[in-house]
């Protein structure tokens, strides 16, 4: 069962707004068993969305369109997809009494453009839009549907969620499709993809493998659909069972398992702490811990020490270090996550210093290189890396290094 998603909209092609509708949709579409052909953006253009609309009756049994059903004069969707079913627009009185009760409550004025929102193709069944004006249009063509929805986000999903996904469930026999994604650190993708070749290469041909990479892991994902939801459950738990022994040490989560929540977890296991010192990463560290709900009961706190000055005051760093190794060295990386550790009196502290470009601010170290320190319970361990360019890139890797370094200490000790 396969679907196409068209949004439709001038904001979204010139980069105005960015298509969060179409992940959204494709993700619940996906929940019930139903394949994403094919994504499209176009212009609220007659012949555009003429075209798109008949080029996606070739490929996908589902077509939702998003977008292009407001009160204005540049909303011409409806007037479209009339035209594509040779029907016409007649007003839809309950749809206007909706409209109505909404803008009374609100206190708002009712319009004759507010009116010409009722106005529906005779062929359609509507669905009433609860959160908005806009109503929803379902519509049956050779044994195919297709839903135009307003592109107002949380008016979409309202449609989606208590109309258009149950109406497609009651229509079509879908199967159930699976994606179970294995989040991997410590290797790059070419690495990885030689390690696990002939684990790879012996897959089913019903399961396929997609890999995901990005700064500092790569992503497995493994997809696989049928009728038996616990067929291709266990399918799928017998090839992970298999690549766990092959690289044992690199699978550190599934699914939307991300690192910082990993980390989270073993900290609050061990009923244990962590702070961290940030130089060259500026406090994305500490950023992206805080974005997990509760981590304020394992991260106790930290400091940007991106000055010299700061490192000696905040952090005990001694200036006789720093003249003799540098302020990028794995010497005042050390002293750092020692002092962080002592300051906010935690199991672990993390430590970054480094040359994230584009300059090296006098340092003798080329752009690109960072020093990481994990203070732990028994000890410090530091180590140095080089990032490359640009500065994002080096910031980013940096920060997730520092984390996947953290998780390493935390399982040893």
């Amino acid at each position: 069962m396969q679907a196409e998603i068209i949004t439709i909209g001038d904001e979204i092609l010139i980069g105005q707004i960015l298509d969060s509708n179409s992940k959204w949709i494709a993700e619940e579409l996906n929940k019930i068993g139903v394949s994403v052909y094919q994504i499209t953006s176009i212009q609220d253009n007659c012949e555009h969305i003429l075209s798109a609309i008949e080029n996606a009756y070739i490929h996908s049994n589902i077509i939702i369109l998003t977008g292009g059903l407001g009160p204005t004069k540049d909303d011409i969707t409806k007037r479209v997809i009339a035209e594509y079913f040779n029907d016409e627009l007649v007003l839809n009185e309950e749809i206007v009494e909706h409209i109505k009760k909404m803008f009374k409550k609100m206190n708002y004025p009712f319009s004759e453009a507010n009116r010409r929102q009722g106005l529906v193709p005779s062929k359609c069944t509507p669905l009433k839009n609860e959160l908005g004006t806009a109503p929803g249009m379902w519509f049956n063509k050779n044994g195919k549907v297709l839903v135009s929805l307003p592109g107002v986000p949380y008016e979409m999903k309202g449609l989606i969620s208590n109309q258009v996904l149950p109406k497609i469930q009651k229509t079509f026999n879908l199967p159930y499709i699976l994606h179970k994604t294995i989040l991997t650190y410590g290797l790059g993708e070419s690495v990885l993809a030689e390690k696990i070749e002939d684990w790879e290469n012996n897959l089913p041909s019903t399961i396929k493998l997609a890999y995901l990479p990005s700064f500092g892991k790569v992503r497995l994902r493994l997809s696989t659909k049928g009728e038996s939801k616990e067929k291709i459950e266990k399918a799928i738990e017998q090839q992970i069972f298999k690549l766990q022994k092959i690289i044992p040490n690199n699978i550190i989560g599934f699914d939307n398992e991300a690192l910082e929540i990993v980390v989270g977890k073993l900290l609050k296991e061990k009923n244990q702490t962590v702070s961290a010192a940030e130089s060259c990463t500026g406090g994305n560290i500490a950023s992206i811990i805080t974005t997990i709900p509760g981590s304020s009961n394992y991260f106790i706190g930290s400091i940007v020490a991106y000055n010299v000055r700061i490192k000696m005051l905040e952090l005990n760093v001694s200036e006789e270090v720093i003249k003799k190794y540098s302020v990028v060295s794995a010497e005042v990386a050390k002293a750092m996550a020692l002092g962080i550790q002592q300051k906010y009196k935690t199991d672990y502290a993390i430590a970054t210093t480094g040359n994230a470009g584009p300059t090296t601010d006098n340092t003798d170290k080329t752009v690109g290189i960072v020093y990481i320190a994990i203070a732990t319970p028994v000890g410090v361990e530091v180590e140095e890396f080089s990032f490359g360019k640009p500065r994002e890139k080096v910031i980013q890797r940096a920060s997730i290094k520092a984390l996947e370094l953290l998780r390493k200490e935390i399982l040893k000790n």
